[in-house]
């Protein structure tokens, strides 16, 4: 059995830029490890070996690939966001549209009040979605 099951994400350089992002977007989130790659190591020095951190409780894991492969991150895996307020939608969508691509604008589709989905500057994908 399982001891547990988190979202993991690798970034090609940009990990604990994200990280901090992402915690600094949604409450109940917090960074809880950040180990980083030193001089002479696999990795590139500074870059993140593997970091844990939650948003909004949910557990997830990132690394800073040492090695470069021939695919990144594609919008068939989301994170998904249900959020509370139409203001906390508005400022999320945002402030993770910024620098990314929209792949559905905010709207009403027919299944929730508002929805949008989209790729942040980092290239994961987020649906946020207001109830």
């Amino acid at each position: 059995m399982p001891r547990q099951i988190s979202t993991f994400l690798m970034f090609d350089g940009r990990a604990e830029e994200a990280l901090r992002f992402y915690v600094s977007l949604f409450p109940g989130s917090a960074i809880h490890a950040i180990d980083k790659y030193g001089a002479g190591e696999m990795g590139a020095e500074g870059s993140v070996r593997r970091a844990s951190f939650t948003l909004a409780g949910h557990e997830l894991a990132c690394i800073d690939s040492p090695t470069k492969h021939a695919f990144t991150f594609t919008p068939s895996t989301s994170l998904f966001v249900v959020c509370e307020s139409e203001a906390e939608f508005d400022r999320a969508f945002a402030a993770l549209s910024d620098g990314g691509a929209m792949l559905m604008p905010p709207g009403n589709y027919g299944f929730s009040a508002k929805f949008g989905w989209l790729v942040d500057r980092f290239g994961v994908s987020w649906q946020l979605n207001l109830e």
